[in-house]
């Protein structure tokens, strides 16, 4: 689904006048968390009548705007980021029609094989699964494309319509499968597809034929073009890639909380969810307009990447402290004993007490242990840090894409960055 992105006021888009100094041009670094830590209690040690060379009452304003925020993101009283989007409707109408084509495809390419049962299966895995949810990952293709081509024709928008869909499918085999193995209950809003009473472990075998579907939609539609053989590369080395990062965050799922770093957290945060989610996309989008440049798609990495990493700890925020109705899913990282970036953060911080209580209580599915986690990370001002974290995040990033080159979209990744910022769900 095509969105028209609601541009942010101009105050929210000021780059910090230090943001240069934080990293060097496309090094490929990602944002360091304890480097903003370490900044975010610099500033709250100087008290004087200047802070950082502005006055004492300004800084504290931004900061009592911070707070205000965070208390809001506490008491859910956010919306969710698609009240925040501006809709095309022609454009939104056709991308979702276009899921019906979709989904005839693929049954229909089951039915090749005498196998009406399975298709007729097939397509109540793909009703309940890939028609709900924000449809980022098509939403970032389609305006990638968009943005970088001139003369966008009907046929051409269509390939890049089925080519959005192609990552939905992506999407939909990946989600199926990370909610049997952390054994959710809802996502975007609905049961999980494996909880369904007639489902169950068939869940799995549904998702590989979700993921079959994308190479049978790209060899329909794009084996005439030069960048059908990129495209199959590309989708496959998308979900090996994602697929390691699962693997990642499931063998430290079963460590101790005690053992956690950030630099384990930025691996699982690259794997599983930059690459797929904002690397690929666009890359994607750019071999479709034909645009192969080897220093162009470097650089869209090293910003996809950190993009990435700003978003993963969004969702780790979320997932503790959104709220399920804007969500669309229950929080269980504290329950599951994920290397989140709250946990590494609160195990930096705490003193040898609250280690305890950590070790106590994280990872444990007890009733009121999660709750005792979650009021440690307030004691620890963890909301507040957050709020710095994401602030800086934002305008390190947007100062990045800035200094890119010819070549790389800089308008998709800025209007993903204003997306993204302050998101609620």
């Amino acid at each position: 689904m095509f969105f028209l992105i609601h541009r942010l006021p101009r105050s929210l888009l000021t780059v910090s006048p230090g943001a240069n100094n934080l990293f060097s041009i496309l090094s490929g670094r990602y944002i360091s968390s304890s480097e903003i830590l370490q900044n975010s209690e610099q500033g709250n040690n100087k008290t004087k009548k200047r802070i950082g060379g502005l006055p004492s009452d300004l800084v504290n304003q931004q900061k009592l705007k911070k707070t205000s925020r965070t208390l809001s993101i506490l008491q859910n009283d956010l919306l969710p980021i698609a009240t925040r989007i501006v809709v095309s409707p022609n454009e939104s109408r056709d991308f979702m029609t276009l899921s019906t084509d979709i989904i005839r495809d693929l049954t229909e390419h089951a039915d090749k094989y005498n196998s009406k049962d399975a298709s007729t299966w097939l397509k109540k895995v793909l009703e309940y699964n890939i028609l709900h949810g924000k449809k980022f990952r098509a939403l970032l293709t389609i305006l990638t494309y968009k943005n970088l081509v001139k003369d966008v024709t009907a046929e051409n928008l269509k390939l890049a319509q089925i080519l959005g869909w192609c990552l939905e499918l992506l999407q939909c085999f990946l989600v199926l499968n990370d909610d049997i193995m952390d054994n959710s209950t809802t996502r975007r809003g609905q049961t999980c597809w494996h909880r369904l009473d007639n489902v169950g472990l068939i869940a799995f075998n549904d998702s590989i034929m979700v993921e079959s579907g994308i190479y049978v939609l790209l060899k329909k539609y794009f084996s005439h073009l030069d960048c059908y053989v990129d495209l199959m590369h590309m989708f496959h080395e998308m979900t090996f890639i994602t697929t390691c990062g699962q693997s990642l965050d499931m063998l430290n799922s079963n460590k101790s909380v005690s053992t956690f770093t950030m630099n384990t957290h930025k691996a699982i945060a690259a794997n599983k969810t930059s690459h797929y989610t904002f690397y690929f996309p666009i890359a994607a989008a750019m071999h479709l307009a034909g645009l192969k440049d080897a220093e162009a798609l470097r650089q869209t990495k090293m910003i996809a990447m950190e993009i990435g990493h700003f978003f993963q700890v969004q969702d780790d925020f979320l997932d503790c402290f959104g709220k399920p109705e804007v969500t669309g899913k229950l929080g269980t990282d504290i329950q599951d004993n994920k290397c989140s970036w709250l946990a590494v953060v609160c195990m930096q911080r705490a003193n040898d007490e609250q280690k305890a209580v950590m070790l106590e209580c994280y990872g444990k599915t007890e009733p009121g242990k999660a709750a005792r986690v979650k009021e440690l990370y307030k004691t620890l001002g963890l909301p507040n840090t957050y709020a710095d974290y994401e602030q800086e995040s934002y305008n390190m990033i947007k100062t990045h894409i800035q200094q890119t080159s010819r070549g790389v979209p800089q308008d998709t990744f800025l209007e993903v960055l204003n997306k993204i910022y302050q998101r609620s769900a």
